[in-house]
């Protein structure tokens, strides 16, 4: 009925290691049951091999920790890969941001991907109360190459005392010459969490350190200002003409930045009535970036005459203005923009599947079908983790499309995306009957903090494991707000 799952290092989903990637909660009651040994040998691969999609958006860290817990797996594993010799060569606090930006040096990235997931688990852990996880992360702060994220773990966790004897190995990173000062004010402005800095700078044993930290923040404090001053962005007093520029700026330099978004930003605070004629010749002749930088700003204010422009755009063969004009078609509203996503919907391109977002986001109950059959479509054509999927996933939901539930419990059971899982859920809770008594229940042990609410609002209280599982939510320090209160409500209900 449906595609199979693409070629990915994501093991298949009956597998106990393929539950386990995902992160679902069928993964942690499997592992409970399996023999020891393979359960902590499938937990320690997904920990050390991180198996996210994008792990800004999903998270695994609390679910493995409490299978460590659960297991009583010994971190021996997670020890030989952070201070394995490949975790040196990602160490190097002097260079600089690529390209002068922002970003972090391509070493630092490398090393946040190989071990910033156990370095999340091994936090837990010590919320959990487990010695031997702050050691290690004590020990790499002070060795490791991700050290920023083991002292982010540390700064909401360990106590004054442990922060503190830190200080000096932290700070022996940054060599005493221009460039490891220009990096440590990098590292004290940048700090995700500043409770370490703050204790290190008014530690009276070390009075030099707090001299060396204070003059980081004013460097620090000095190259923002100075940046904001030289910064080459839009300025008052600036028209349409030099807007659209400075998006051709953008696309021409080295490397490439791509501006629609804040240009349509730009645009809304300059742009006149008078300016409109220009705007659609842009949308319809222009180079690719100021394309799509004026099919977004007349999109956003709902202009009828963009609709063609934006259909031909969405099939134009520079894939980064195709794909800016099928986005700019989906956040549309209105009764112009629905009408043509009506029309359009049924259409297996590019500017069908914005027009079935359309609908999903905008549409109404005679539009349920067209977006089921969008769902249909995108889980026959692309898989279980099809980019069209999730406005699919939530228009159905929304619209509780009952007949969608068979497609909902394929993309729940085979997506390798935490997220898009939880989306699924939340939809069978209003497209699938059985869902109470059937996937709810495994929601409940899920990696996602929403899935696992959502658990506990629909789960039956007819399985002896709910109300057990319930009860271990809401004494578990660890454990969500949101989830939590959720739990609670059921609790006190019962």
């Amino acid at each position: 009925m449906f595609a199979s799952p693409v070629e990915t290092d994501i093991a298949p989903s009956g597998t106990l290691l393929g539950l386990l990637q995902r992160g679902r909660g069928d993964g942690a009651l499997h592992a409970l049951a399996a023999p020891r040994a393979e359960a902590v040998a499938a937990l320690e691969h997904c920990v050390l091999h991180d198996p996210r999609p994008d792990w800004r958006l999903e998270h695994r860290s609390l679910y493995y920790a409490r299978l460590y817990v659960d297991l009583r797996a010994e971190l021996d594993g997670i020890e030989h890969h952070l201070f394995a010799p490949a975790d040196r060569a990602a160490s190097d606090v002097t260079a600089e941001p690529r390209f002068g930006g922002e970003v972090p040096p391509a070493a630092e990235a490398v090393a946040e991907e190989r071990t910033g997931l156990a370095l999340s688990v091994l936090g837990h852990l010590v919320s959990y109360g487990d010695r031997h996880a702050l050691a290690l992360l004590r020990r790499y702060a002070a060795d490791g190459a991700n050290w920023r994220w083991a002292l982010d773990e540390l700064a909401v966790r360990d106590d004054d005392a442990g922060l503190r004897a830190l200080g000096p190995a932290i700070l022996a990173r940054f060599p005493r010459t221009e460039p490891g000062d220009a990096a440590l004010a990098r590292a004290v402005r940048d700090a995700y969490e500043p409770r370490p800095w703050r204790l290190w700078s008014e530690d009276p044993a070390r009075p030099a350190q707090a001299d060396r930290i204070d003059r980081a923040r004013e460097d620090g404090d000095f190259g923002r200002w100075r940046r904001q001053l030289r910064s080459p962005g839009p300025r008052p007093g600036w028209g349409v003409p030099a807007v659209l520029a400075w998006v051709q700026e953008g696309h021409d330099a080295t490397p490439r930045v791509w501006r629609e978004a804040p240009a349509a930003r730009c645009l809304a605070a300059t742009a006149s009535a008078e300016d409109r004629p220009l705007l659609l010749e842009t949308a319809a002749t222009g180079t690719p970036p100021v394309r799509a930088a004026a099919l977004r700003h007349l999109a956003e204010r709902q202009d009828p005459a963009v609709l063609p422009l934006l259909e031909a755009a969405a099939d134009d063969p520079d894939p980064d203005l195709a794909s800016a004009a099928a986005g700019s078609l989906a956040r549309m509203r209105g009764t112009d923009a629905l009408t043509a996503a009506r029309r359009w919907a049924a259409r297996e391109d590019r500017v069908g599947a914005a027009a079935a977002t359309l609908l999903a986001h905008r549409g109404g109950s005679a539009d349920a079908g067209a977006v089921h059959d969008a769902l249909r479509r995108a889980v026959q054509l692309g898989g279980p983790d099809s980019d069209v999927l999730p406005p699919l996933v939530d228009g159905v939901g929304r619209l509780g499309v009952r007949a969608a539930a068979p497609a909902l419990r394929h993309v729940y059971r085979e997506t390798a995306s935490s997220a898009l899982r939880g989306r699924a859920a939340l939809a069978l809770e209003t497209a699938d009957p059985s869902f109470p008594t059937g996937l709810a229940v495994e929601c409940l042990w899920d990696c996602e903090e929403d899935t696992r609410e959502v658990a506990a609002r629909a789960a039956t209280s007819g399985d002896a494991r709910v109300a057990d599982r319930l009860r271990r939510l809401a004494a578990d320090p660890a454990e969500r707000d949101g989830v939590q209160t959720a739990v609670r409500g059921r609790l006190a209900g019962a």
